[in-house]
């Protein structure tokens, strides 16, 4: 795996793990944008949304459950995002999917 995210699944960079299992790593983000920010990816290297087959859709799947389960354990199960960036016109820096879970303060209109 060549991207950063590719080098913590691998154990390369440290992290700081929220949560893992065979299929989904969780980490605190490095640059939060709110008292909560969790990045969840697949360890398996999908580069985006888009990229997705219907063969990977239990992960994605996973993924929301893994959320659900983390915002609990963090307190913010009423209110927070779940989002993703696909391509680099959507922001997207690094080419592994990931989502972010965002909470732990009143989040604004987006748009």
């Amino acid at each position: 795996m060549s991207t950063v995210f590719g080098l913590i699944i691998e154990g390369k960079v440290p992290c700081t793990k929220v949560f893992e299992n065979e299929r989904i790593l969780a980490i605190e983000d490095i640059h939060p944008v709110a008292p909560v920010h969790i990045l969840i990816m697949p360890k398996k290297a999908i580069a985006n949304l888009q990229s997705i087959q219907p063969k990977d859709l239990p992960l994605i799947a996973e993924i929301a459950q893994i959320a659900q389960q983390i915002a609990e354990e963090k307190g913010i199960e009423e209110g927070y995002r779940l989002l993703t960036n696909n391509g680099p016109d959507a922001g997207q820096t690094v080419f592994h999917l990931h989502f972010h879970l965002i909470g732990g303060r009143v989040l604004g209109h987006l748009g």
